[in-house]
């Protein structure tokens, strides 16, 4: 099974963003080795944010780890479809080594065999895990294909705004928003339940931070949802309770996923604000790889 770990940031101002996320978004220390700090959930996982400082803010990569079987999948998939692809050897915390794939419009997913885990800790307002990672794309459907038929990844659901992708039983891991340009869009964190995600509105309500979108629940993925704009540029969201899928679900198409006039999602309670979120949707491009594994 193909799992989604992390995601790997540069920024500058990175001690500003780790403050932000441990004392008020609510996730760990898992410490900081020279110029990147990393942070973890309550979950196994030994880091869910890497941040390391640099002059401007990109997307390093978003990390998965498989078993051997999927990486030579991966590997082969990659080379056969074009894609640039490096070898690696993580520095990371979990260690790992494995390889790095580019999509055509620069986003860069790694892939580790060998990664440890680490013990989880208590904390019910911790997020446990990231939930999915999603990227603007300028042609989200060939951005989807390749993920196909590269890396052994399944379309789950296509709205007018997005084709939501999987690779395990969750809905999505990964998504591609029809924006007309590549960047990332936000970064999705899994909370234990409802009452974890609503206690992290609280907590943020407290900072003074309202939401850019929700509370709601979605209709693709039915997970509960409430995003921020993050102090660093980044759109973050509490989410929870994404739906599990079987083999043979039936990919959704655009007007499956309808609602009522004014509403936007399932509980008819969000409101929906795209202002910020557009102008944070293009903080962070992407880092590009130049060697090829053949």
């Amino acid at each position: 099974m193909i799992r989604l770990r992390s995601i790997e940031l540069n920024l500058p101002n990175a001690a500003a963003a780790r403050d932000f996320l441990l004392n008020i978004w609510g996730l760990a220390d898992a410490g900081i080795v020279g110029v990147t700090s990393y942070l973890r959930g309550s979950g196994a996982f030994p880091y869910l944010v890497s941040l390391t400082e640099s002059e401007a803010p990109s997307v390093c990569s978003t990390t998965f780890v498989v078993d051997e079987a999927d990486l030579a999948l991966i590997r082969e998939g990659a080379v056969a479809e074009g894609l640039i692809i490096q070898d690696t050897v993580s520095k990371d915390p979990g260690g790992g080594s494995g390889v790095l794939v580019q999509l055509p419009e620069g986003e860069v997913f790694r892939f580790l065999v060998g990664a440890s885990e680490v013990a989880p800790i208590e904390g019910r307002d911790l997020p446990v895990k990231l939930t999915h990672v999603v990227m603007n794309s300028a042609d989200a459907e060939a951005t989807a294909t390749v993920a196909e038929k590269a890396l052994g990844f399944k379309v789950s659901d296509r709205t007018k705004g997005m084709v939501f992708v999987r690779c395990s039983p969750s809905h999505h891991s990964v998504a591609f928003a029809r924006q007309g340009f590549a960047s990332l869009n936000h970064i999705a964190f899994e909370m234990q339940d409802i009452d974890a995600v609503m206690r992290g509105v609280g907590r943020m309500r407290d900072h003074g931070a309202t939401p850019a979108w929700g509370p709601g629940r979605h209709g693709p993925g039915d997970n509960v949802y409430a995003y921020y704009i993050s102090p660093f540029g980044a759109v973050i969201e509490y989410s929870t309770a994404v739906e599990i899928v079987p083999e043979d679900y039936r990919v959704g198409a655009p007007e499956d996923w309808t609602w009522p006039p004014n509403r936007i999602d399932q509980w008819g309670i969000s409101d929906k604000d795209f202002e910020g979120l557009g102008k944070a949707e293009r903080v962070f491009k992407y880092l590009p790889l130049q060697e090829k594994v053949i």
